[in-house]
């Protein structure tokens, strides 16, 4: 277990303190901690806001800088991330979501081994075993820690425009054909039956269908080469995206996830599917879960949980990396995970928490998450590279535009995933 004193030997060594022309002494820079993200409003800033009240208690004597970039699902931040990396102008600390995401910053030695840390923070102790297998690289090194688990597979309802509409509303779905039913009867009453917006949330439709129509082993394969994207699965399975994408808004492509929530929300829209982080929309407009909204596992996804993590890095050159530790501390913490987490409508990493002091909705997510078969997300970086992910979601984009038709969607797509 690596000491404070040897951790800051260590990062001073690989150009993360010294004088970097600025005045600055190599004392490891624990005056202060720049945290980049892209959680700049809504549920996400609140979540973060509860985090910086945490890290304010446990490291009063550090100032933190908030380096937020707005942007849906952090594409703006991603961007200028790069820019600032490839520049060597590295924040102290950046989210990143854990899993193939981080492969890239990887393969450019823009990122730090953080397993030390695990030990020094007794985090092997309180996250669970195949997390951390699924945080380590193949040769068992782990480059983030991670602030919250969430869940991707998830839909939401308004039981009342289902009702209004001959829909019943604590109808259940074994699989995506018997929800498609009840769909096309919303379509035809001239109701949005299902909601979403720009190409990533759309990704995230299309990662549903897959893992409804395959299962969660055939989709997993997608990812490790052992399921053939150009198989007859996958077209069955793209031939219910294609359905579904015909049951949505059209104003789809000038609106983020807030905005096709919200549709829900306001009852303009019957449902969802969407990462379980919009429970928290529902929740701050008062949304009574079982009342006002529902929430249940993609139609044909039940016991599986579609995983991703929101975590933080210790970039290479970190400017004040004694700064980046402390905050890495907080995100592991208890408290930390705690406070983050009753704002964000995610769920700790961490098996010590007590899940009485979360939500129905997260008391539910919990339960899953240790139960469930678990997966990793595509559209939030788990499952695949960042090169991969764009491939899919510009293929994606062409598709649901009418650039292309569905053979060649999933011919793009199998080019996609062989990189």
């Amino acid at each position: 277990m690596a000491t404070a004193a040897v951790l800051g030997l260590t990062l001073a060594a690989c150009g993360g303190s010294g004088d970097g022309g600025d005045g600055s002494s190599a004392s490891g820079g624990a005056d202060q901690v720049e945290v980049f993200t892209w959680w700049a409003a809504g549920s996400e800033k609140a979540g973060l806001d509860a985090l910086v009240g945490v890290f304010n208690e446990q490291h009063p004597d550090i100032e933190f800088v908030n380096g937020a970039v707005a942007g849906g699902a952090g594409s703006a931040a991603k961007d200028l991330l790069q820019t600032r990396l490839q520049a060597q102008d590295p924040p102290d600390t950046f989210q990143a979501h854990a899993g193939a995401e981080l492969q890239d910053y990887i393969d450019a030695a823009q990122i730090e081994d953080v397993s030390n840390l695990y030990d020094e923070f007794g985090l092997t102790d309180v996250f669970p075993a195949d997390l951390v297998d699924r945080l380590s690289t193949d040769d068992g090194k782990i480059y983030s820690i991670p602030s919250n688990i969430h869940r991707a597979n998830v839909v939401w309802a308004n039981p009342t425009v289902l009702e209004d509409n001959g829909v019943d509303p604590e109808a259940t779905y074994d699989d995506l054909d018997a929800w498609m039913a009840d769909l096309e009867k919303l379509d035809k009453a001239g109701v949005t039956a299902l909601s979403v917006g720009t190409t990533w949330t759309q990704v995230n439709l299309l990662e549903t269908v897959l893992l409804a129509d395959l299962g969660a082993e055939a989709y997993s394969g997608l990812w490790d080469g052992s399921t053939d994207w150009n198989g007859p699965e996958v077209k069955a399975a793209l031939e219910d995206f294609e359905t579904l994408m015909s049951y949505t808004n059209d104003d789809r492509d000038g609106l983020d996830w807030p905005e096709a929530t919200q549709m829900v929300i306001d009852g303009t829209a019957a449902f969802n599917v969407m990462g379980d982080w919009a429970v928290a929309a529902f929740e701050e407009q008062d949304k009574v879960l079982g009342t006002d909204f529902t929430a249940a596992p993609v139609p044909g996804t039940d016991g599986v949980f579609d995983f991703l993590a929101d975590s933080f890095t210790l970039p290479v050159g970190a400017p004040h990396p004694d700064g980046a530790k402390a905050w890495l501390e907080t995100v592991g913490s208890l408290d930390g995970q705690v406070a983050f987490n009753k704002a964000k409508g995610s769920i700790p990493a961490r098996t010590d928490a007590d899940p009485a002091d979360f939500s129905e909705y997260q008391q539910t997510a919990i339960e899953s998450f240790s139960n469930d078969t678990i997966v990793s997300s595509l559209a939030h970086g788990a499952a695949a590279p960042v090169a991969t992910l764009n491939a899919i979601s510009d293929a994606t984009s062409k598709f649901t535009t009418g650039a292309s038709d569905l053979a060649g969607y999933q011919s793009e797509l199998a080019a996609a995933a062989q990189g």
